[in-house]
């Protein structure tokens, strides 16, 4: 027999365990979280490797409701992050809907009784009314398509599938890729190794992160004292809103103090001239991700650290071979090497009206109505969608939005029983023209391939102003937009 449910929520990491509070929080409570590994934690259970933590402020990078925690850095690392997170999913009740170990492999829409039909691996079948995406953007790890890898007699691991037990220790180690995990595990691992190859396909806008401990008594008093915690959470929001005007492509000052700080930092930490040259980036400031350490231009002057900008040709079984002909032997490769951004389905297959997949609606890639909701996908929201991506704040603040949102369309369906929410082709087709016209005069939208666009250059990752624009878009929710 199908288990029913009013809402299933797929994945429990960041938005599926806030969406679940703030369902609780309004007094719905026939919901599921299905999460297909052991564990709750998303991206902060999967990334382990050393030194990952998050580019976004402590304060800033949580919930806005629920007790906030006692962060111990500016920045927190990835074990503290991921114990909040499971301190989180406890205190509000969450643990009793969440079902670890259920992946789901099918969810297929049926208009003759306006439910979803969810399939799992473990040949479960539940139904809902309403079915909530939580799986994020970045989940499914890009490994480098690069001729003889299988032929490797060494180790080879990706950073978002890191082994616990990898010791480093006297190890000629390869890095291939140089963007935001590398940038945070060649300092955490570069005294370890006996030598460090990065391999660099081009070089980054890196910014001072100016990441810091906070001492016991500034722990103490954020805590005893909560406005303090709020002035500190709502300076930093505003002060990063700020920013999106700097990823405008219209060289505004904003974007020219950043370039500004970009170079300085550079120039102040990399003496040697020819290093320099190779870690200057050739594109516009923002096209790609913008990444922030203290440590990285410092662990690759270091003398048993190679930065090699030649294009790599294969693998070998000893090690790693360029165009230049060169052979460097290594014992472990590590592919710092990212995430498939543009398959958004979280692995399953999903089946709206008429038999249309996601994947096929997707073809030309992913787009969505304020990415959260897909024509001829009725009752399905997404969390985390399309053209929700930041390059300058917390995206918690875009999830926070979109959680809103959803809440709003769930309390239009309470009134009708048979009532679907479908968007509008139409709407969606609008909305969609108009972000991308909005795109076009940003960074994102610059001349050089990222993990931001598709293969023709459409943004499909990014929004293209502040928070508050999204705010403003998605505070309410227009019933005429949809459509039975």
């Amino acid at each position: 027999m199908d288990e029913d449910f009013e809402i299933v929520i797929i994945g429990a990491g960041m938005s599926g365990l806030g969406m679940a509070a703030r369902l609780k929080e309004a007094g719905r409570h026939t919901f599921t979280v299905l999460e297909k590994a052991a564990s709750i934690g998303g991206t902060w259970r999967d990334n382990t490797y050393p030194g990952a933590a998050c580019d976004v402020q402590s304060h800033l990078y949580w919930y806005s409701f629920g007790e906030q925690p006692d962060w111990s850095r500016t920045y927190a690392g990835q074990p503290e992050i991921l114990h909040n997170l499971e301190r989180f999913a406890e205190s509000q009740g969450l643990t009793e809907h969440i079902r670890c170990g259920t992946e789901v492999t099918q969810a297929t829409w049926s208009d003759e009784d306006g439910r979803w039909l969810l399939r799992t691996a473990r040949g479960e079948r539940l139904r809902a009314r309403v079915l909530i995406t939580a799986w994020g953007q970045l989940n499914l790890p890009a490994w480098a398509d690069i001729e003889g890898a299988e032929r490797f007699t060494g180790t080879q691991v990706h950073t978002a599938r890191w082994p616990g037990d990898l010791d480093l220790s006297g190890k000629r180690v390869a890095c291939i890729g140089s963007a935001a995990s590398a940038v945070q595990l060649v300092p955490a691992i570069a005294e370890d190794t006996e030598r460090l190859t990065v391999f660099q396909r081009s070089a980054n806008y890196l910014l001072p992160r100016q990441d810091q401990a906070l001492s016991d008594d500034e722990r103490a008093g954020l805590l005893a004292e909560p406005h303090r915690y709020d002035e500190l959470r709502e300076g930093l929001y505003r002060e990063r809103d700020g920013w999106a005007v700097g990823l405008r492509d219209d060289g505004n000052p904003v974007r020219g103090e950043f370039l500004r700080v970009a170079e300085d930092h550079l120039a102040g930490q990399v003496a040697d001239e020819g290093l320099r040259e190779r870690l200057t980036p050739d594109y516009a400031f923002g096209c790609k991700r913008v990444l922030i350490s203290d440590d990285y231009y410092p662990a690759v002057s270091r003398d048993d650290v190679e930065l090699v900008c030649e294009p790599i040709t294969r693998i070998e079984p000893e090690g790693v071979r360029t165009a230049d002909g060169r052979l460097h032997d290594v014992d472990v490769i590590v592919h710092a090497t990212g995430f498939q951004p543009l398959d958004r389905t979280g692995g399953a297959e999903i089946v709206g009206r008429n038999l249309l997949t996601l994947r096929e609606a997707w073809k030309n890639g992913p787009e969505a109505y304020l990415g959260v909701s897909v024509s001829g996908f009725p009752n399905m929201f997404m969390l985390y969608g399309p053209n929700t991506n930041l390059g300058h704040h917390s995206v918690l603040f875009m999830v926070e939005c979109q959680i809103d949102y959803v809440l709003k369309a769930l309390g239009s369906l309470d009134g009708d029983r048979d009532r679907t929410l479908d968007v509008a082709p139409e709407v969606q087709r609008r909305y969609n023209e108009e972000l991308q016209r909005d795109l076009a005069g940003t960074a994102f939208a610059a001349g050089c391939a990222s993990w931001y666009k598709t293969g023709d250059g459409r943004v499909v990752n990014n929004w293209p102003a502040g928070i508050e624009a999204y705010r403003e878009r998605t505070a309410v929710f227009e019933p005429r937009d949809y459509t039975r």
